[in-house]
């Protein structure tokens, strides 16, 4: 696969003015009747959309169209678009969150760690990316669901329809979340950490960075699966307090 057919443009700047230009058409036409409280959040998810799901093809193309891939290969010309596409998208997300809420030290911090991980791997030592884009695969399998499940419950209180979707959508959501970022995700940091920690990677990833890395995952990981087990009580309050209406 070529580089971007706009081959005079360097990727980076191209998909970021794209993810740039997508969040202006979903703040001032897609959701311009919206509320301002969750209008910004809308539009986060509404450039997640764009990013997510087309990733994790673009990531599965790149890792296996590389016949040599291995935690320690050198990144193919693919497989540096896709850590490019998801860096720009990653700035703009940041910049979503400076502007709107600056105060969610958590996202921001994440988007930042997780900025350091793309650029290390794509612009420092140009190895890797067959790990980086599996953990993406598995960051953004599951981000479809999650973005109509968040701009279902920003919806919910006021719409009928939102409000179905929530109450359908939610423990599907839950379960494929919970079985990607607790028992895949894990599994592949594991593989990860036993090839790294034998040291035959240290002269294309340096060991500072690709400990890095694994403290960035690991992290990531942790924190999603505290989300998740909170969401999981959350709805069986919901469910136990429907329940105890009926009754």
């Amino acid at each position: 696969m070529e580089a971007f057919p706009f081959s005079s443009i360097p990727n980076l700047p191209l998909f970021f003015s794209m993810f740039l230009i997508l969040y202006s058409i979903a703040y001032s036409i897609v959701f311009r009747n919206w509320s301002p409280k969750i209008r910004p959040e809308a539009c986060s998810c509404f450039i997640s959309l764009f990013h997510g799901t087309p990733a994790v093809f673009l990531a599965t193309f790149a890792i296996f169209s590389d016949q040599n891939r291995g935690f320690s290969s050198p990144n193919t010309k693919t497989q540096n678009l896709v850590l490019d596409y998801s860096i720009a998208y990653f700035l703009t997300d940041l910049l979503h969150y400076l502007i709107f809420f600056p105060t969610d030290v958590l996202f921001i911090g994440h988007h930042l760690a997780t900025l350091f991980v793309f650029i290390t791997c794509r612009h420092v030592v140009f190895h890797g990316s067959y790990a980086i884009l599996t953990l993406l695969i598995l960051a953004e399998v599951t981000s479809f669901c999650q973005n109509v499940w968040t701009l279902a419950t920003a919806r919910r209180h006021d719409n009928q329809l939102a409000a179905k979707v929530y109450s359908n959508l939610s423990p599907y959501f839950y379960a494929f979340y919970s079985v990607v970022r607790g028992i895949f995700g894990p599994f592949f940091l594991y593989q990860m950490g036993v090839f790294y920690s034998s040291g035959v990677a240290d002269n294309v990833i340096p060991r500072w960075l690709w400990v890095s890395w694994m403290c960035v995952v690991i992290t990531a990981i942790g924190v999603s699966i505290l989300w998740i087990s909170n969401l999981w009580v959350e709805l069986f309050k919901e469910k136990k307090a429907k329940l105890e209406k009926e009754l």
